[in-house]
């Protein structure tokens, strides 16, 4: 019989780590390497962070990504729906209002307006969290509650950040009028979109979805398009958009940083999420705001 010195290390895995003997520990320890719903890895830094070969990696990954508990773009990896629900049931909705909670309730206190977290959800807008005054009764939104996204700020802002042909798909030619004032068809909707992203993604909404209110939303951006969207609500005859569109920027901002801490580094091979810009002086916003025309402001 052969005896195997126990305290001698292999040459083929000496300062290696042991394989795990099963493809479920293998799978374990590829989703753990993920820190949460933001990360973003390559295939190299899923490799380093688990000591597994790198051939072994991207074939587990490759079968994780047709199941759907992780998703595959050109920056690299993320968790994907699957592993979303698993990790809490909310798609990682926990991790954004966290970042939002505080800088929501700066905003209410800063405007006295109506505050909305939402996300996007297929065409509609989910209401994450509401902050607001007595105006807040005058507007349907509810936490947890849904509506079309192109009829407000905040979905409007997110649908822009989305391939035109996404939206063509999202909408099929059918979008449902909220008031007189409702986008009517995918043209017009298109052309909308277009204008918000000349605007740097500010988006704007005068009756839209609720008569008698007025909305400027601005999204949070990912790696690979919108996460969610801040927006500010009040009363159309008071509300000057102009004068609070700067705080949802800047709020959207540290959303951000607090979402992506390596955003703005540079890394060979990934992208970085874009960032709203930090200062927007009142010459600016008018030229942003020149861009937009007919009732849809």
């Amino acid at each position: 019989m052969t005896v195997i010195d126990s305290g001698a290390a292999h040459p083929r895995s000496a300062g290696k780590r042991d394989l795990p003997p099963s493809m479920l520990e293998r799978m374990t320890l590829i989703l753990d390497s993920f820190g949460g719903p933001a990360s973003r890895l390559t295939l190299e830094e899923v490799a380093g962070r688990t000591q597994l070969p790198r051939s072994t990696v991207h074939r587990i990954l490759d079968q994780l990504v047709r199941l759907n508990w992780v998703e595959h773009a050109s920056f690299g990896y993320r968790l994907g729906r699957r592993s979303m629900g698993l990790g809490g049931g909310d798609g990682g909705h926990a991790q954004v209002r966290a970042a939002a909670a505080p800088l929501l309730h700066d905003l209410h206190m800063q405007t006295g307006m109506v505050v909305h977290l939402s996300v996007l959800d297929g065409g509609e807008s989910i209401y994450l969290d509401k902050v607001g005054g007595r105006f807040a009764a005058s507007l349907p939104s509810r936490v947890g509650g849904r509506g079309p996204a192109y009829s407000t700020a905040g979905g409007k802002s997110m649908l822009a950040w989305l391939d035109p042909e996404r939206v063509d798909a999202i909408y099929q030619q059918r979008l449902n009028r909220c008031t007189d004032h409702t986008i009517p068809d995918l043209p017009t909707l298109h052309q909308e979109l277009n204008r918000i992203r000349q605007r740097s993604g500010l988006a704007f909404e005068r009756g839209e979805s609720v008569r008698g209110a007025a909305c400027v939303g601005v999204a949070v951006r990912g790696y690979d398009g919108p996460v969610a969207a801040i927006s500010l609500c009040g009363d159309a005859r008071t509300a000057q958009l102009k004068r609070v569109a700067p705080l949802v920027v800047r709020a959207v901002r540290e959303v951000t940083r607090t979402l992506y801490p390596e955003a703005g580094t540079t890394r060979r091979g990934r992208k970085t999420p874009p960032m709203p810009d930090n200062t927007w002086s009142a010459e600016a916003l008018d030229r942003l705001l020149a861009v937009q025309s007919g009732q849809w402001l």
